[in-house]
């Protein structure tokens, strides 16, 4: 199909309106208390594996969340009809659940109205009106950096765009839309090397797709045949990847208001977790972390400090964590039913004064990696953690790498991680998180400790 006979994509729904209906018809079946999550999606990605594209795939998606308060009797309803039916039922199913449902002797209700400021920079035309066309061009640049280097290109590009709204019976009223992209591969050669590397963005056209083929193609060309090295404590730089991991397991484990009031978090006011090189916070205003004006119970998103030059500040809440706390929401709720609590969904590390270059050339022994496969919590109160190394791990010596090495399980805890970072990298790059967008630069720790190796 030519690009001029191109059917327009259809326009984006009316979230608020069927958000405020939804609301009112909620109330008219017998709701104290209502609140309406609307979103509108539309999503697309090309998928691409053996260096070929091999499937195109596009959704629309209208879709709506209904929680229902009777007294302290609370229900939650979902549904994608979203016609004046479709509604009607919904309203009544979610109060139906609502009535039948055991009393929350703490609910603390839905949150108010708070100011909510437009985040331009969430939103990218480019993304939005993103091609097949574009996103085989990015993929087409990753194909040719895996066939100079003779390995083969696997992984996705996909594009999101979507309008968001919220309403309640308490008067919040917030629209946002927002645009997602991200492009990810991992390239493997005939000699058993394997290469990973990503970049995501509010704007696809910012992507540099032959600079995520490169870096992939080149550790994965550099990583045939490993060799074994022996487990222990190692002195480590991660790549941006695993810092991910570090700081969604640390969000899972320890910043949530819910993980702290169930006495399962780390996290302790004024308490020292990590160098003074590490800060860390929740910032949804940081066009490098996917930015989001205000959260999924349409409460403004606040800026949080969680750690700052290693000591632990804050933790994040939604309206029911803020209600048991006595504080207020800082705009960190997921939809309802939430069994996970308020979560960081734009985290964001400080960069240091380390070149990338540095955080190898300065090592005098250590292993270089790439990023982190399998990881799950131990024990979360110590945020201790296991998991395996995976698509590119390196030795270094003497400030140069020297090859690969077969994969190593660790049992660490990320804390200790925190504790041990010596050198920060100056760059950053966004990625996606669990679920949202993390900025994040390399850092070089002293005493990871890897607690076996692979054979294969």
């Amino acid at each position: 199909m030519s690009q001029e006979a191109r059917p327009e994509a259809p326009s984006p729904l009316d979230t608020l309106a069927i958000a405020e209906r939804a609301v009112a018809l909620a109330e008219a079946a017998g709701g104290t208390e209502v609140e309406a999550l609307v979103s509108d999606e539309r999503a697309q990605l090309t998928r691409f594996a053996n260096s070929e594209i091999h499937q195109n795939v596009a959704e629309t998606n209208g879709s709506i969340n209904l929680r229902v308060a009777i007294g302290k009797r609370v229900g939650v309803a979902s549904s994608n009809r979203l016609d004046e039916e479709g509604l009607r039922w919904l309203a009544e199913t979610a109060t139906a659940i609502a009535r039948n449902s055991a009393e929350l002797e703490d609910w603390g209700g839905l949150p108010e109205p708070t100011p909510i400021s437009e985040i331009a920079t969430a939103w990218s035309d480019g993304t939005a009106g993103a091609t097949p066309e574009m996103r085989a061009e990015g993929v087409r640049a990753v194909i040719a950096a895996a066939d100079a280097a003779g390995v083969r290109a696997f992984g996705s590009f996909s594009t999101a765009a979507e309008h968001l709204a919220v309403a309640n019976s308490k008067g919040i009223r917030a629209m946002q839309r927002r645009t997602t992209a991200q492009l990810l591969t991992v390239h493997m050669g005939p000699d058993g090397g394997n290469g990973y590397s990503e970049q995501a963005s509010v704007d696809a056209t910012t992507i540099d797709a032959a600079a995520v083929g490169r870096d992939a193609a080149e550790k994965a060309r550099a990583s045939a045949t490993p060799q074994s090295v022996d487990p222990g404590d190692w002195t480590v730089v991660l790549e941006e990847p695993a810092v991910v991991d570090i700081l969604s397991m640390l969000a899972y484990m320890g910043f949530s208001a819910l993980a702290v009031q169930e006495e399962r978090s780390f996290a302790e006011p004024d308490k020292v977790v990590g160098s003074e090189l590490v800060t860390i916070v929740d910032d949804a205003t940081e066009p490098g972390a996917l930015p989001m004006a205000f959260d999924y119970e349409g409460v403004a998103k606040q800026r949080v400090v969680l750690i700052e030059r290693g000591v632990c500040r804050d933790v994040v809440y939604d309206a029911q964590t803020a209600a048991r706390g006595g504080v207020t929401s800082t705009g960190h709720g997921l939809p309802a039913p939430n069994s996970y609590g308020p979560f960081p969904l734009n985290m964001v590390m400080s960069a240091g004064a380390t070149s990338r270059d540095a955080l190898v050339g300065e090592m005098e022994r250590g292993l270089l990696v790439t990023r982190f496969h399998y990881t799950n919590p131990v024990h979360p109160k110590l945020a201790i953690v296991t998991g395996m190394t995976r698509d590119g791990t390196f030795l270094v010596k003497d400030g140069r790498i020297v090859g690969p090495v077969r994969n190593l399980r660790f049992t660490q805890s990320y804390l200790g991680a925190l504790a041990g970072v010596v050198a920060v990298g100056s760059e950053r790059r966004t990625l996606r998180g669990d679920f949202g967008g993390v900025l994040v630069p390399a850092v070089r720790i002293e005493g990871w400790t890897f607690t076996g190796a692979t054979e294969h």
